[in-house]
């Protein structure tokens, strides 16, 4: 019998029913689908050359091996966005319905938490994601990212506080969202300004991600006011004739817009209280390449 080859099949298959989770990992840390791909495929590459026979817990071994590749990528990210030109906004998903039915999963992988989490260090936002959205012990996560169990404490208890600072949690119900993306949507695709202002909070944030390739605003426009006039400006300036396809976006929803027929960005919106109070334009043309396929998310 070659036992090699069963052992490479067990090591591949194990490889395989953890891949949804090690994706989802390497994406939250780094906001780009490219770059959590390459860090699964390095992940990979590491895990067949281990003694796979003497790894006792495969996936928080498989989970290390991600986070520290992971890591490592999210520190040169890190200086090649500080060269970025305008805002930065994580590279869309097209997300199963089931990420968007589970709360703890949408939120974690959320446009505006993930904005939040550029904020962290590349140590502090490995930290953050394996604790708070992976329920990783302190012991695994010190091994991860290559500090104490007490220093893995306290940078715990660091990056959450930053992060309730800036992105505090607020309910919304399944169809309070609807009703508020479908209000949105009838009056982006009329240029109603009054619509607009009826279903934005007063301090919306909108961002645009243009890459530099398309055109996007410098900085966040802020205030329902200013978001909703600088909206239709926008639209009735270049006379396009615009389509708005709903859809579902990091487990939350968004909109697909078209402009005479053809795609020109996503729009993931996120509603609180039964308004919107954050609008994440992806116009970005290399973030758009990969919304053909859902992709599958999980934290376990």
């Amino acid at each position: 019998m070659d036992t090699t080859h069963v052992t490479g099949d067990q090591a591949t298959g194990t490889f395989l029913a953890h891949r949804s989770l090690l994706f989802t990992v390497a994406y939250e840390m780094l906001g780009s689908v490219a770059d959590a791909e390459d860090v699964l495929q390095e992940t990979w590459l590491r895990w067949t050359a281990a003694d796979t026979a003497e790894v006792g817990e495969p996936r928080a071994y498989l989970v290390r091996i991600t986070t520290r590749q992971a890591l490592n990528r999210l520190r040169a990210l890190k200086r090649r966005r500080e060269s970025y030109v305008g805002s930065w906004l994580p590279e869309p998903l097209l997300t199963t319905p089931d990420v968007a039915t589970d709360v703890e999963l949408a939120e974690s992988v959320s446009m505006a938490l993930m904005l939040v989490l550029e904020t962290l260090s590349p140590t502090e936002r490995a930290v953050f994601v394996l604790r708070e959205a992976f329920g990783v012990d302190y012991d695994e996560i010190a091994a991860a990212v290559g500090k104490t169990r007490a220093a893995v404490h306290q940078i715990a208890h660091r990056a959450r506080r930053h992060v309730e600072a800036r992105q505090p949690r607020r309910t919304v119900t399944a169809r309070q969202a609807r009703e508020a993306v479908t209000a949105f949507r009838q009056a982006l695709e009329t240029r109603d300004l009054q619509g607009l202002l009826d279903v934005l909070a007063p301090e919306v944030v909108a961002i645009s991600d243009g890459g530099g390739i398309k055109q996007a605003t410098p900085r966040p426009v802020t205030g329902a006011e200013k978001v909703a006039r600088f909206i239709v400006g926008g639209l009735t300036k270049h006379e396009v004739a615009l389509t708005a396809e709903p859809t579902t976006i990091n487990g939350s929803p968004a909109l697909a817009l078209h402009f005479d027929g053809e795609l020109d960005g996503i729009m993931a919106l996120r509603v609180e209280d039964t308004r919107i109070t954050g609008l994440y334009y992806v116009r970005n043309p290399q973030k758009l390449t990969r919304l053909e396929a859902e992709t599958p998310l999980t934290l376990r």
